[in-house]
Formats: structure tokens, C-alpha cells, sequence
């Protein structure tokens, strides 16, 4: 007797996902509440538990395919051994062709059924000739990446000429073209389909303007010790822009609002969007009353978003509301930019690299470490005048933190 696996709720007004990827292969021993398939939604990855212990049965949908909340994608049989035997049509499908010939596998041809592998890292692996069972996954539950993959061909030895004959593919002509076809993840699509929507609906307009870093880097060398001795976190730039942006939309609170139809809705919270990079795209989880927390609490939750993209446990609650953003590009090494802001929200702060520039103090010439600053907005709801207005003072608290304190 098999139990049925099935879509969960995937959250409001979400009805449907990509199946991304298969966690389990078919005849392995899977435990109650364990991971077997990764769905991938508009904004998040979501793992699909297992419903009981048992055998992971055939897959009813495969990689890629679109699947409805509800939906049947997979079966557990009843069984507690990894080495029970697979259904009959899908061992058929996945075993390997046997042999009586004592000649040596190509290592093309190696593949540790143990080993949970994405397609892109299962061809990344026949590519390069790699044996996935020598490599030690720093993925999800140990699972291989890339990285991995190609961390480990840089140090494996040259095959002997034998199985290098087997394992080589045929030359390529001279000035050969390849193209590769992949299909953009529902992440992608979204974030491709929101950026559109956003340059086609608002009147996107950027201003710039450069801040003096100085101040904030010398309060974070004098206190980051102290700081992560007390709290149990590293004292970083995002926790001071916050509460920049805090203190300046509480004098610019257009900003810091949004177009519902022919209304204005204003915030008297701040609730800002956090740019972080996960594997599959820019995901923006949401620091809620950001405006009320203090420096300790708005960098554990930084990071603690940001452990959570790279984990892909991001949940749609994390994901949700938001009603101004902060992107840093710097951390790329991106000296300036025009971000593009997240609707709803009519307003993004992008932060870009620190570098000493010379700038004029006191008639002096003298070397800072200067970044520069880009407010893009809705000019439909913000004017010029109070975009510059709220940069204008995000820079005038970052290069003098006390106003943070005496709100000022």
C-alpha cells in the first residue's frame, strides 16, 4: 500500500508551483517529515515533506512541470530499507545497463545513486568526468553544487589514456558555436515579469547623491567587538542605513507610501525590504517595523534572511508586504547604479561599493572612503524636491551617526 504525496498550501493566493527538483530517487528509504522535492513558487523554494516513512514510489510529474496545490506528484510505499527494490517500471528506467565485460567504466558514466543530483549538476558532472561520490556536497543536506563540481575537477588528476580515450568527445571543429537552452525558473520569470510591470506602470526617475563613510566606519571599529560580545552578531552598514531611512521618512513619508487605485496609502510603520541574492535569483524579505528595532535586532534579522536564502527556507511570510527597499549593490562591487523599484512601494535606496575618493574639507583636498547613493522612486507620487530632501538626509545621518540617537 503507497500514501500519496500532494501539492501543499503553498500560501495566499499562490495555486500553483514548478516542481524544481526530486530530493529522493525512486526505491530509497525516506523518513517521515523528510524532504523529497523542492517546489519553486513566484517568490520562494518550498521542500514538500514526506507524509509517512516508507519507499519513495514513482514520480507522477517530473522536473519542470507546473503542479496545482493538491496535486498528486509522488507515491511512498510501505518499507524501512534503502535497499528495497524500486517499482518495476521505474527501475526499469533507472537501473544501469548490465554487463559481462571486465573493461573499466568510462568516468563519464559514474553516478552515486546516493547522491541527490540536479540536473544541471548531474550534467556539469558527465561534462567533466567527475565521480560525484568522491565530492563532499556543501549544499542543502550535503547535497553537490556546482561549485562543488568544479572545485573538484581543478584537482583531479589527468585519467590515464585509456580511460581518457573512452571519456573524450569528439573534437569540435574549428570556430565551433554551442548555444545551451535553459528554462527560466518560476523565480526568474516572476522577477523578469515584476521588473517589467514596474518600469511599464510607474514614472521611474533616480537621484543620486555620495556620502562620507568615515564616521560610521570608525563607530563600527571602536564598538564591533563589544557590540558582537554583547548581542551575538556582527555590527554592520545596513543596520545604520535602516535607521537612516527611518528618520528620514518620518520627514518624507511619501516615500515611504504607495498607489492603490486613485488613492494614496501612507505607513506609519516601516516595513523595508532587504535585497538578498539566492541561488536562483534577488529574493526581498521583509523587516517588519524596521522603524522600532534596534541596531542588534535589525542585524540578526539581516542575517538571519540572509541564511535562509542561501538555505532556500525562505518562507512566503518572509517574502510578503514590505513598503520601502534597500538594495546593496556594493557588496558586488557595483560603484553606482539605478535600481529599479519593488512594486508596490514607490521608493528603493541603492548602496553601492566604499572607495577613497578626494574630496574638498574645510578647503582642503583630503582622501575619504566615499559611496555613492541612488534614490529611485515613483515620480508619479514623489516629487523631486522630497526625493532629494529624503536623500539628503539618509546621507547627513550616515556622516553623522548621533542624529540616529537624538533624532535629529
Amino acid at each position: 500500500m503507497s500514501t500519496e504525496v500532494k501539492v501543499p498550501v503553498l500560501g495566499e493566493s499562490i495555486t500553483e508551483a514548478t516542481l524544481g527538483q526530486w530530493l529522493k530517487k525512486p526505491g530509497e528509504a525516506v523518513a517521515i517529515d523528510e524532504p523529497i522535492a523542492s517546489l519553486e513558487t513566484d517568490k520562494v523554494a518550498i521542500e514538500v515533506p514526506s507524509p509517512v516513512a516508507g519507499i519513495m514510489g514513482a514520480y507522477a510529474v517530473e522536473e519542470g512541470a507546473t503542479v496545482n496545490v493538491g496535486a498528486v506528484i509522488g507515491s511512498i510505499g510501505a518499507g524501512n530499507s534503502a535497499s528495497a527494490s524500486a517499482p518495476a517500471p521505474v527501475a526499469a528506467a533507472i537501473a544501469p545497463a548490465i554487463t559481462t565485460t571486465a573493461a573499466p567504466m568510462p568516468m563519464t558514466q559514474v553516478e552515486n545513486n546516493d547522491l541527490p543530483l540536479s540536473p544541471s549538476v548531474r550534467r556539469l558532472v558527465l561534462e567533466l568526468g567527475i565521480d560525484p561520490s568522491k565530492i563532499k556536497g556543501t549544499g542543502k543536506d550535503g547535497r553537490l553544487t556546482k561549485e562543488d563540481v568544479v572545485a573538484a575537477a581543478k584537482g583531479v588528476p589527468t585519467p590515464s589514456a585509456d580511460v581518457a580515450a573512452l571519456a573524450a568527445p569528439a573534437p569540435a571543429a574549428a570556430h565551433a558555436r554551442q548555444e545551451e537552452r535553459v528554462k527560466m525558473t518560476r523565480l526568474r520569470q516572476t522577477i523578469a515579469k515584476r521588473l517589467k510591470s514596474a518600469q511599464d506602470t510607474a514614472a521611474l526617475l533616480t537621484t543620486f547623491n555620495d556620502v562620507d563613510m568615515s564616521a560610521v566606519m570608525e563607530a563600527r571599529a571602536t564598538y564591533k567587538d563589544l557590540f558582537e560580545k554583547k548581542h551575538g552578531v556582527r555590527l554592520g552598514f545596513m543596520a545604520f542605513f535602516t535607521k537612516a531611512v527611518a528618520l528620514a521618512a518620518r520627514d518624507v513619508p511619501s516615500v515611504n507610501a504607495q498607489i492603490d487605485g486613485d488613492e494614496i496609502v501612507y505607513h506609519d510603520y516601516l516595513d523595508v525590504s532587504v535585497a538578498v541574492s539566492a541561488p536562483n535569483g534577488l529574493v526581498v524579505p521583509v523587516i517588519r517595523n524596521a522603524d522600532a528595532m534596534s541596531f542588534a535586532q535589525i542585524e540578526k534579522a539581516i542575517g538571519d534572511f540572509g541564511a535562509k536564502a542561501k538555505a532556500g527556507t525562505l518562507t512566503m511570510d518572509d517574502m510578503s508586504g514590505g513598503t520601502f527597499t534597500i538594495s546593496n549593490g556594493g557588496v558586488f562591487g557595483s560603484l553606482m547604479s539605478t535600481p529599479i523599484i519593488n512594486p508596490p512601494q514607490s521608493a528603493v535606496l541603492g548602496l553601492h561599493r566604499i572607495e577613497d575618493r578626494a574630496v574638498v574639507r574645510d578647503g582642503q583636498v583630503v582622501v575619504r572612503p566615499m559611496m555613492y547613493l541612488a534614490l529611485s522612486y515613483d515620480h508619479r507620487l514623489i516629487d523631486g524636491r522630497e526625493a532629494v530632501t529624503f536623500l539628503k538626509i539618509v546621507k547627513e545621518a550616515i556622516e553623522d551617526p548621533t542624529r540616529l540617537l537624538i533624532d535629529l
